[in-house]
């Protein structure tokens, strides 16, 4: 599961319908729906909140603007109205992990994609998030651990 902190429109068509998909998931996670996932890392920043899915349904509301933007069909209904104008922190550090892990997945899949982002050095995050200095967030399971 991964839930990008990056801004959605940084994603290629791929990575959009996971996120969204994987998303869903934790939604069905935080609502006690599933027996798995329910101590995955990625839920950790949604789970410290005091009400947890009502920002995941902001998060994905972002996500489902996004698509719309592109032409996608997303069903809207599968989340809750968002009323939402509180953000989450997240790290520079963490944006800057989930940028390199992004392009990585990108060079392979999409490389009109991995170009775009290869000119960007401060990605925007989820508009759900707001940017704090800082380095890849605890919860973070590290790929390239040396």
């Amino acid at each position: 599961m991964r839930l990008w902190s990056l801004h959605p429109k940084y994603l290629d068509s791929k990575g959009l319908v996971a996120v969204w998909r994987e998303g869903l998931l934790a939604r069905a996670v935080l609502k006690g729906e599933t027996r798995g996932y329910k101590n995955h890392p990625q839920l950790h920043r949604f789970k410290k909140q005091e009400n947890p899915l009502l920002y995941l349904d902001n998060f994905l509301n972002n996500i489902y603007h996004e698509a719309e933007s592109r032409g996608y069909n997303f069903n809207q209904k599968k989340i809750g109205p968002v009323t939402l104008k509180e953000q989450i922190t997240v790290t520079q550090g963490q944006l800057q992990y989930e940028l390199e892990h992004l392009r990585g997945k990108l060079k392979i899949r999409d490389t009109k994609k991995y170009q775009e982002l290869t000119q960007i050095d401060l990605p925007l995050p989820n508009p759900l998030f707001y940017v704090i200095p800082g380095d890849v967030e605890p919860w973070e399971k590290l790929k390239d651990k040396k």
